[in-house]
């Protein structure tokens, strides 16, 4: 019978809850599975990962009883290949299984268990991409635990991992002693309120973090309580480049918290607030705050509904103070005609604002040629925007293309660079760790 990892103290197995509950605390996996034999012992001490990654999974495969994972195998290969020709050195490892390139078989948290034993000691990988898998907090466990004895991992994404609340905890209480780690990406993870709070609150203290993306987290309360912790976070964390919040339910006195602690923060270049519920109103405050901030760079909006009055507001503050931010993205925010030209007019003062996406509005014919105008004058390179112009009996219309803040996000491309800028201008301006 396989050997299974031991799963963190109280998680519900076979037995009831309250016997879970009771349950007592239990060693690590690689505690309780020491060879029991001298043999065996000297065997295990033999096998490093310098050896072969490869032939290390699939040797501790053997060894605790578990089923060769021919995705893991295949990825680990290439690794080794890589080493192999002198490319040790910042090693991005990408199990992500959403990756349609490649067969896939997802990855599970008995899989983790395995993988984290062998990088745990791997000095020449820094990230970690195993988003879209199959793991839950068991995962999130191993998970947090390898990040408390690797120090080189500067990347971790979980991406669309349903780790819940519990797993969340574990990776809070892991920050509180990681010194290393720069991103974590625990974006679709069906993050709890309580998790989201203590995200906000080690990130007070932890000052190696530089980017964290805490989307669509499951919150049930309507009083903004996570925003409230996280602008809280905002007014003492000056370590923190970018924050993703996107489907946080963020409304326009959720902006306000956020915008009232960006006037304290000097560090914070990327916010993402898109797919929330902020209007026109709550462009009153982020518009204000951009008169005063040198240091955002990049702002996602989009998936909300600003509206004309919104994007007068921005087109105001960026026409006449502000002079840091260079990417904006408005798709999909009910504006018309009138809003989205006044923004293309500040791009044609503002040098500094370079990226603007637009797409999912209202096109007027104005708006046609107010950006068909920036493109041809240069004010708009055709790679810094979401549209394209084209003339159809004499009259300028907008056709879509690829290009945003990070259109590769939830998806792999099956041609061309993965991480082109265009496609991902968001990450390119402001790089932090690996991408994306």
């Amino acid at each position: 019978m396989a050997a299974q990892p031991p799963r963190p103290v109280g998680e519900r197995s076979m037995g009831s809850s309250r016997e879970a509950a009771r349950a007592p605390a239990r060693s690590p996996a690689w505690a309780s599975t020491q060879a029991s034999t001298p043999g065996a012992a000297l065997a295990v001490q033999r096998e490093s990962p310098e050896s072969g990654l490869q032939k290390h999974y699939s040797n501790l495969c053997m060894e605790k009883s578990q089923k060769i994972n021919p995705f893991i195998l295949h990825i680990l290969q290439e690794v080794d290949e890589e080493i192999k020709k002198g490319l040790a050195a910042g090693i991005t490892l990408n199990i992500a299984g959403n990756n349609r390139l490649v067969p896939v078989e997802r990855v599970t948290g008995e899989d983790f268990w395995i993988l984290s034993k062998i990088l745990k000691n791997c000095l020449y990988i820094n990230g970690l991409d195993v988003g879209y898998n199959l793991l839950c907090d068991v995962g999130a466990y191993y998970a947090a635990k390898l990040l408390q004895k690797n120090r080189t991992l500067k990347y971790l994404r979980m991406t669309g991992n349903k780790i819940e609340n519990k797993g969340g905890m574990f990776f809070a209480a892991m920050l509180q002693i990681n010194s290393s780690l720069e991103k974590l990406d625990l974006g679709d993870c069906d993050l709890g309120m309580q998790s989201v709070i203590a995200f906000a609150t080690v990130l007070t203290q932890n000052q190696a973090i530089k980017a964290i993306n805490l989307n669509r987290p499951i919150l049930y309360s309507e009083q903004e309580e996570s925003t409230v912790h996280v602008g809280r976070m905002l007014k003492e964390n000056h370590c923190l480049v970018a924050l993703h919040m996107c489907k946080h339910d963020i409304k326009n006195s959720g902006i306000q918290q956020l915008c009232d602690a960006l006037y304290l923060n000097s560090s914070l270049r990327y916010l993402d607030v898109s797919c929330n519920k902020i209007t026109h109103d709550g462009m009153v405050y982020l518009a204000d705050v951009l008169k005063s901030n040198t240091t955002l760079e990049v702002i996602d909006l989009s998936f909300n509904r600003i509206e004309n009055a919104g994007a007068n507001y921005l087109s105001e503050t960026l026409t006449s103070h502000n002079r840091s931010l260079k990417a904006l993205s408005v798709v999909s925010n009910n504006i018309e005609g009138e809003g989205l030209v006044a923004l293309s007019q500040s791009m044609k003062t503002n040098l500094t604002f370079s990226h603007i996406y637009i797409w999912g509005n209202k096109f007027d014919e104005a708006t046609c040629i107010a950006y068909s105008d920036l493109i041809q004058m240069g004010c708009l390179k055709p790679d810094n925007t979401d549209v394209e112009p084209f003339v159809v009996d004499g009259r300028v219309y907008l056709a879509e293309v690829s290009n945003g803040l990070k259109k590769h996000y939830y998806w792999t491309s099956t041609y061309g660079e993965s991480y082109d800028h265009s496609s991902n201008a968001g990450f390119a301006l402001v790089p932090v760790g690996q991408q994306p």
